[in-house]
């Protein structure tokens, strides 16, 4: 027969070495729990005769019972203790305070902000329009109809017939020219949309967009206004070139280099040995374009241009892989 009696005894000695919450939780796993002094008891009773079983099934279940609520005083006695200990202890308010974390711009945030203040300072005011565009405004309201080869260069997401993710910034122009009459002079931020990834090219970044349209407007002054712009960003000492391009919705076009901001124009790795890189693309509207939103191209002229902002930040930062900007790699961003 089961011995009750020393079963309380050991249970008791136990229970009397608790001395803290840690001994008080490894002995009742070693009690009470599912391998415990209780469970080796019950799996006994299974070999023992029905009468037999059943008087000490009692007995021992009384003792469960017994040793449940001395465990429960003892948890409850310890709780009250951790509760006085912390409402008597004092507030040391000479102890120096936990300094936190303070979060910064992230650094396509940080190029963002700078090239809006640039252009702003220039008179040009900031547009926006939808991610999800229509085909219309697109590539068709930019002279880039549905057979036109240039379509092969955007890489479009396209969602359903005649919808899809803007590959540009570039419809908001159409969008601005719609709405309003002449003078117009915006900037248009905002995220863009290709089917590209590799270390200069990531499935969504961020383009600006830039137009203004009026009366007697030159190329000349699209050349002053990006000049200002380099400057401002890079430094009076960067040299910018205009090369002869082409966009279906500007003639004539031009993509603008700067000199290389690593090696200084000398020639190295990341321009190719070219001294330059390049940073946007520009030129005069088309007079298509004009025709498409309701001005009268022999009335008004206007320039556009639109630039890559991770392009600009990794010309500015000296980074080498775009990929950086979007792993959230705290060593990184902290840099900045």
């Amino acid at each position: 027969m089961l011995d009750i009696q020393a079963l309380k005894d050991k249970m008791q000695e136990s229970i009397n070495s608790i001395q803290s919450t840690e001994d008080l939780k490894k002995v009742k796993v070693a009690l009470l729990g599912r391998k415990g002094l209780f469970s080796q008891y019950i799996d006994t009773l299974k070999s023992l005769p029905k009468d037999e079983k059943k008087s000490l099934g009692k007995e021992i279940n009384a003792l469960k019972q017994w040793a449940v609520e001395k465990i429960d005083a003892l948890e409850r006695s310890y709780e009250e203790e951790t509760k006085k200990k912390t409402r008597i202890t004092p507030i040391d308010i000479t102890m120096p305070g936990k300094v936190p974390l303070i979060g910064k711009k992230h650094p396509i945030t940080q190029t963002f902000d700078e090239i809006i203040r640039i252009f702003s300072s220039l008179g040009f005011s900031v547009a926006e329009g939808p991610d999800i565009e229509l085909d219309y405004y697109n590539f068709e309201a930019l002279n880039i109809p549905k057979d036109h080869p240039a379509r092969d260069m955007q890489d479009t997401f396209y969602l359903q017939d005649g919808v899809l993710l803007r590959t540009h910034t570039s419809p908001v122009q159409i969008r601005v020219m719609e709405s309003q009459l002449p003078p117009v002079k915006i900037i248009a931020p905002g995220a863009v949309y290709r089917c590209d990834q590799d270390v200069s090219h990531t499935p969504m970044f961020h383009q600006v967009e830039g137009l203004m349209v009026d009366k007697g407007v030159r190329f000349s002054d699209l050349k002053w206004i990006l000049s200002t712009f380099v400057h401002e960003m890079f430094g009076e000492e960067t040299s910018l070139r205009f090369r002869p391009s082409y966009f279906p919705f500007t003639e004539p076009s031009a993509e603008v280099d700067i000199t290389c901001v690593i090696c200084n124009g000398q020639g190295c790795r990341v321009c190719k040995d070219t001294g330059w890189l390049e940073i946007l693309g520009s030129g005069m509207v088309h007079p298509q374009v004009f025709r498409i939103v309701g001005y009268d191209p022999e009335e008004v002229t206007g320039f556009a241009f639109g630039m890559g902002v991770e392009r600009i930040a990794m010309i500015k930062f000296g980074i080498d892989d775009i990929r950086q900007f979007y792993y959230n790699d705290i060593r990184f961003l902290s840099q900045f």
